[in-house]
């Protein structure tokens, strides 16, 4: 059995970091896999056997890093207001020597002012690359520490034998770590920015609940809440827990569990999940779940779970990151060779050494996925599309064909019974006995117009086709004309009446007794009031979009043609269903969207599962994506947040390789100095963090 532990681990800066943490961590006994997600700072672990947290935080520290149970929090790293503060100076002296200034700092004044800014500002640095040379690695924090106690120590060397020398880098050995400071918080904030949905939805909890208990109010606890308690609501209330109403009705507000910003009008019967607030009834309601197994437990786990894995390209790009460092390393050493066999001097050889080292980093390569990823899917999270993991986010941007079932996705779902041919009593009888054993909306819409029936003995449901059983030691049938054809009915005296309901547009059953066809039943459904936009958006797209129904085909046909769809199949089975889509594979990435409860098999064989999750749990847990909100415009807004996420992670890509591409021979040749280094370094990947940071302010339609 495969056990799973979350860790924050803290003292990570660049992607050989996460290669080394990773490293760590699966070098414990039993650990089978280790993921470490360097914007968020969490690590996930698989193990074959129950690991105590401590011997991974031990495993951690062993390797130079801190680790904890604690979910991540909000950024701990201060403003950096000691190296910014004192290396002000030091750039206004700088900029006053450029501009040929008779008023300059001298060589101890700047010395004086410098020293600070690495003793104290640079301490976090010089520890964790102590560390990562005690333990063989080469990471970011050795790169500043070995570059800007380079400029320092040259600037020193030079003071002390030419007291009047103005050929210093104190400047550049205090502004590296002073920008390097300010680039990481700046970074941490944004990227904190990135998983404020999952913030916004652990906040829906509220403390405390009112707990019934005979007849009394006794305020307690929610997590104290029990399934089965009975509590009571008042307007502005959270719900403490998913709850059924049992006693009056009330206006809920769900738009941050599902985007939706109109409220929902709700009374007895009806489920209410945790967080929902209530706006202006005063409530009575069963807990039906609480804690961890609350539909926004379960959510709130999804969202974490997307933005902790790794998309595919990452696992290439930590390859990359572990030997980037080393090779920086060499090429610095390599450098400063060549410039001294080219007749330079030392010093200039250092300098042009210290620009190598600097303006290397491998930040903007290690953050520009994972803040992506936080970005698109924390940002679909608020506007009710939940996005399983990276590799259902890259799936849906290929989208070339979209599947729709019918019932529950394009329309309603709700059916109502609205017409009867034949026998009505007779019919309705069969229908209700029937309908009791069966959970499908045609059933529940039977049931609401049925009166008391018998008992049916023998039920039996066929999938794609309807249900049988035994009424008073009869056999009765109620299903669609496959079922007749597998029964061997004949249908031919209500054949035309059948046709004509179906060609509105209604779901047409048959109800029979004793191998005799005693009435048909016509069902009207409501398209869903965006369907048609919803289709429109993804024909614009240049998006095949499909009907698969098990409605009969003239009712598919006739929902299809009011949605402007062309491609209509009705009368499947679920396994005919399943050889289309095989079939439309050939043609391009398929999606599949149906309400997740009789879908499954069909959802299963896509190319990517979207389920509605006003459909069953089981949607939530198996899909690539849910659709919190039974809304069809939130399908071409999911493969369009896709889309974005995937272009805005690979401008991150390309700007990471694009920087270092140009940065390193421009560095090597000693076209930049160890300061201009430095602030390219950390302009690198504070700008791949603020262009993912784009995403939070896209909106669904």
């Amino acid at each position: 059995m495969t056990t799973i532990s979350d860790l924050t681990v803290a003292g990570m800066s660049c992607a050989a970091c996460v290669r080394r943490v990773e490293h760590a961590l699966t070098q414990v006994a039993g650990v089978e896999s280790a993921e470490v997600n360097l914007a968020r700072g969490t690590a996930r672990i698989k193990s074959s056997t129950k690991i105590t947290p401590a011997t991974l935080i031990a495993a951690l520290q062993q390797a130079g890093y801190d680790g904890s149970v604690e979910a991540p929090t909000a950024p701990r790293e201060r403003f950096p207001w000691l190296p910014v503060m004192l290396a002000a100076p030091l750039l206004i002296n700088m900029a006053l020597m450029l501009a040929g200034s008779p008023v300059m700092l001298s060589g101890w004044e700047q010395a004086a002012i410098a020293t600070p800014v690495l003793i104290f500002g640079g301490a976090v640095f010089h520890k964790r690359g102590l560390q990562a040379l005690r333990h063989g690695a080469a990471t970011m924090d050795l790169l500043v520490v070995l570059g800007a106690d380079a400029a320092y120590g040259l600037s020193f060397w030079r003071l002390a034998h030419d007291a009047g020398s103005m050929d210093l880098y104190f400047e550049s050995g205090a502004l590296i770590i002073a920008l390097v400071r300010l680039g990481r918080w700046l970074e941490a904030k944004a990227r904190w920015q990135t998983a404020s949905a999952l913030t916004a939805l652990l906040a829906l909890r509220p403390d405390q609940a009112r707990k019934l208990v005979g007849g009394q109010e006794i305020m307690i606890q929610a997590k104290d809440l029990r399934r089965g308690d009975l509590v009571s609501l008042r307007p502005g209330e959270r719900a403490p827990g998913d709850l059924a109403i049992e006693q009056g009705e009330a206006l809920f507000d769900l738009s941050l569990l599902t985007g939706e910003s109109v409220p929902q009008r709700t009374q007895p019967g009806d489920a209410i999940p945790e967080g929902a607030i209530n706006l202006d009834g005063d409530l009575r309601a069963r807990v039906t779940a609480t804690g961890d197994a609350t539909r926004l437990a379960r959510i709130v786990q999804m969202v974490t779970d997307a933005q902790g894995a790794k998309p595919p390209i990452q696992h290439v790009l930590d390859r990359i990151s572990a030997v980037f460092v080393p090779l920086v390393m060499l090429l610095a050493v390599i450098c400063a060779a060549a410039w001294l066999a080219h007749g330079a001097s030392w010093e200039q050889a250092l300098v042009t050494a210290i620009s190598v080292l600097v303006i290397a980093c491998p930040c903007a390569l290690g953050l520009a996925a994972p803040v992506a990823i936080m970005a698109g899917t924390g940002v679909a999270a608020r506007n009710g599309i939940l996005i399983r993991d990276p590799a259902a986010l890259e799936q849906a941007a290929k989208i070339k064909q979209v599947a729709f079932d019918k019932t529950g996705t394009l329309t309603e779902g709700k059916p109502a019974l609205t017409t009867i041919i034949g026998d009505e009593a007779s019919t309705l009888r069969i229908a209700t006995a029937l309908s009791r054993g069966s959970e499908h909306p045609l059933s529940r819409a039977i049931l609401a117009r049925g009166d008391a029936a018998p008992a049916c003995e023998g039920f039996r449901a066929i999938a794609g086709q309807g249900v049988t059983g035994q009424i008073d030691g009869v056999e009765c049938a109620l299903g669609n004309q496959a079922l007749l054809n597998a029964l061997a009915i004949d249908a031919t005296a209500f054949a035309a009446q059948a046709k004509a309901l179906a060609d509105q547009g209604m779901s047409v059953s048959f109800a029979t007794r004793a191998g005799r066809l005693v009435g048909v039943l016509g069902f009207a459904d409501h398209v869903r009031p965006h369907a048609a936009a919803a289709v429109a958006a993804l024909q614009r797209r240049h998006i095949k979009v499909v009907m698969l129904s098990g409605d009969h085909p003239a009712a598919a046909q006739a929902i299809g043609a009011a949605l402007g769809i062309g491609h209509v199949l009705g009368g499947l089975s679920p396994e005919q269903k399943l050889q289309q889509l095989q079939a439309m594979k050939a043609d391009g990435p398929l999606a599949m969207v149906g309400d997740g409860i009789n879908d499954a098999p069909a959802l299963a064989a896509a190319d990517l599962a979207m389920a509605m999750g006003s459909g069953s749990d089981l949607a939530i847990e198996t899909a690539g994506i849910t659709l919190m909100r039974p809304d069809p415009l939130l399908v071409p807004a999911a493969l369009d947040i896709a889309i974005r996420t995937n272009h805005v992670l690979y401008q991150g890509l390309a700007w990471a390789f694009l920087y270092n591409l140009i940065a390193l021979p421009l560095a090597a040749l000693g076209h930049l100095t160890p300061l201009v280094a430095g602030t390219a370094m950390a302009c690198s990947s504070l700008s791949v963090v603020l262009n993912a940071l784009r995403l939070t302010r896209w909106k669904a339609g």
